[in-house]
């Protein structure tokens, strides 16, 4: 089942440049997904941001797995 990110995920024009937070908070998806790529499990990431919930980051990569969805390829 996926997760609904788009009551987590939030963007605000005035806030870290319009970038995709979580719940208007100042952290976005990608440090969430930088986070991962370098190697960070998911409860290394709660125990570091205990705002965060499994919910939150599950909407991190459901919101990147739909942007990924719908990007466009031009070749030419």
């Amino acid at each position: 089942m996926t997760i609904d990110y788009h009551n987590i995920i939030t963007i605000e024009p005035g806030k870290r440049s319009g970038k995709p937070c979580i719940r208007g908070l100042r952290i976005t998806v990608y440090d969430i997904l930088e986070y991962f790529a370098s190697g960070m499990t998911e409860q290394e990431i709660l125990e570091d941001f205990d705002y965060l919930t499994q919910d939150d980051i599950r909407a991190c990569f459901a919101y990147a797995a739909d942007r990924e969805k719908h990007s466009m390829v031009i070749s030419s």
